[in-house]
């Protein structure tokens, strides 16, 4: 039975350790974005907690640690661009994810990209798709924030194949003819 958790009668219920979420997630393929915000406070991350939140109005969510850079980037632009990497774009993966990396606007100075006509947020040229969104809300949840944005413009790129997270480790997806039933 599932105990409902009431205005703090009963304390939130914990996974026993971290290390046990994050197996129990590299089960969940995903694919890979890079979320970007262009501005002063410009910057780059890579990110699989992301997903379509509604047609009509169009909207879309990523997640992003409170302690990432990228988190005060998305609240200074009030927007943000998302690629959606295809298979070729591997270390372009591994670059956005190596916090090493240049900070601001300069992490895209030797990066093949083009700065969105709504957002000025950088979108990185062949991939499978791109969206500019506008910050529409914003949400805690945990150490992260659920932004949610509008999506002001979405288009599709030249790669045909997906590059997808799974296991631990990247993988590349190739569309499948449909069959008819």
């Amino acid at each position: 039975m599932v105990e409902p958790v009431l205005k703090g009668l009963l304390p939130p219920r914990r996974l026993s350790s971290q290390t046990g979420l994050r197996e129990v997630m590299a089960k969940f393929a995903t694919g890979i974005t890079v979320l970007t915000a262009g501005g002063e406070s410009g910057h780059g991350m890579t990110a699989n907690a992301f997903s379509s939140v509604s047609l009509e109005p169009p909207m879309v969510l990523c997640c992003v640690s409170r302690a990432a850079r990228m988190h005060s980037a998305i609240e200074a632009a009030g927007s943000f661009g998302v690629t959606i990497l295809g298979s070729g774009q591997r270390e372009l993966s591994k670059y956005f994810a190596d916090w090493r990396r240049p900070g601001g606007l300069a992490q895209f100075d030797d990066v093949d990209c083009t700065f969105g006509k709504h957002t000025g947020a950088p979108l990185l040229n062949g991939a499978l798709a791109w969206l500019e969104c506008r910050l529409a809300h914003a949400y805690e949840g945990g150490d992260h924030t659920i932004f949610v944005g509008e999506v002001l413009s979405a288009s599709r790129g030249t790669a045909q194949d997906a590059l997808v997270f799974y296991g631990g480790g990247y993988h590349d997806i190739e569309p499948r003819a449909r069959q008819s039933a």
